[in-house]
């Protein structure tokens, strides 16, 4: 499942340490994530959308979107 985290995290202006530290995980982590190489918990998602100020259904693409 493709995500937009990078893309709402750009737009708020963080790095991905910032938003690391602000999720209570490692930098290494949001970068899994971004790059589709690890997919959150139920529990981090939600986190990572509050965080961002989204919903979580804003930060994943659903199939039929995924852009190419």
């Amino acid at each position: 499942m493709q995500n937009r985290i990078k893309e709402y995290r750009e737009k708020k202006g963080f790095s991905q340490g910032k938003l690391a530290d602000l999720c209570h995980v490692s930098r290494q982590t949001i970068n899994a994530i971004e790059n589709n190489k690890y997919d959150p918990s139920l529990q981090l998602a939600f986190n990572i959308a509050k965080t961002l100020g989204i919903k979580v259904d804003d930060l994943f693409l659903h199939e039929g979107e995924i852009e190419k």
